[in-house]
């Protein structure tokens, strides 16, 4: 039997309000320009930072990436690096927090408590200067050649960067992972408590072990109300990426300090960072809604 095709959503109009809303933001955003230009006597002076995007060769009549170019490039590995390493140790911890054993409940909760109740501020400094400076050094990581063919490749520098700020990358990458799993945890948590009891009752009846009952029964309908929050959680790193900038992690928010030192165009220089993180995220954002659409499209 055909079933009827649900009917297509309304399309929505402007309203006075979002005109009226669309003025005051234009004004407040004018407002700011006139403080700006002639109540601080501000000289724009746009060429100067953007020449820090994109550097043109007058001898060879090439254009190269530059300093923020770069930056947004180590955003992005920090994001996606910090992104796989927390969702790993989410899901562990995440798993541990519905298990019946008292032990890993104690352990996971602990941490999760811990890294939620600290600043991130603290708790990067604390992982930096009292961690990170022990583990490193017992791993040979700083002492690891930068002449080795593992090392001075291309794909190399693509994943992690310059071999000689790995060290640096690494804690940042490290600091990033153990911060935002405290909070994928939590939602790994809540996606796998929604499932109510009585399927896990339902498929023990049937003689599926534990195992297989989480495998086969409860994470794949978690993993439809996790994915949005996770996606969301990835959004929210890239943000939170900045602060690592604190201990030298040579990313978008740490060379834009210095652009911003060396040609003294502080407003400049923040509007174009600023810019540049809302079209990362942006994206994101945009992409990850359209996975969510495709995948309720495919469950119907």
């Amino acid at each position: 039997m055909n079933r009827a095709a649900p009917p297509a959503p309304e399309k929505k109009r402007l309203t006075r309000l979002d005109f009226v809303l669309f003025g005051a933001v234009l004004l407040l955003v004018l407002y700011a320009a006139y403080r700006v230009n002639d109540v601080l006597v501000y000289n724009w002076g746009w060429s100067r930072v953007l020449n820090f995007i994109v550097l043109y060769d007058d001898e060879t009549g090439t254009y190269s990436a530059n300093l923020l170019l770069y930056g947004l490039a180590a955003t992005l590995r920090l994001a996606v690096w910090a992104t796989i390493l927390a969702s790993i140790i989410g899901i562990v911890m995440g798993y541990w927090r519905t298990c019946d054993n008292l032990t890993v409940r104690i352990i996971s909760r602990g941490y999760v408590e811990l890294i939620r109740n600290l600043p991130p501020l603290v708790f990067i400094f604390i992982f930096y200067f009292f961690v990170s400076s022990q583990i490193f050094p017992a791993l040979g990581i700083d002492n690891i050649a930068r002449d080795n063919w593992l090392v001075n490749t291309t794909a190399f520098r693509i994943m992690f960067g310059d071999p000689q700020l790995l060290s640096n990358f690494l804690a940042g990458v490290l600091c990033l992972a153990l911060f935002e799993a405290a909070y994928i945890t939590e939602i790994v948590r809540a996606g796998i408590q929604s499932i109510g009891k009585g399927q896990w009752e339902a498929a023990r009846a049937i003689g599926l072990s534990h195992t297989n009952v989480l495998k086969d029964v409860i994470l794949p309908q978690a993993i439809r109300k996790i994915l949005p929050p996770l996606a969301g959680q990835f959004i929210t790193l890239i943000k939170d990426s900045a602060i690592v900038s604190l201990i030298s992690v040579q990313e978008l928010t740490f060379l834009a300090t210095e652009v911003a030192s060396t040609t003294t165009k502080v407003f400049e220089t923040w509007i174009l960072v600023g810019l540049m993180y809302f079209v990362l995220c942006y994206s994101f954002a945009l992409l990850f809604s359209r996975l969510e659409r495709r995948a309720a499209k495919a469950r119907r």
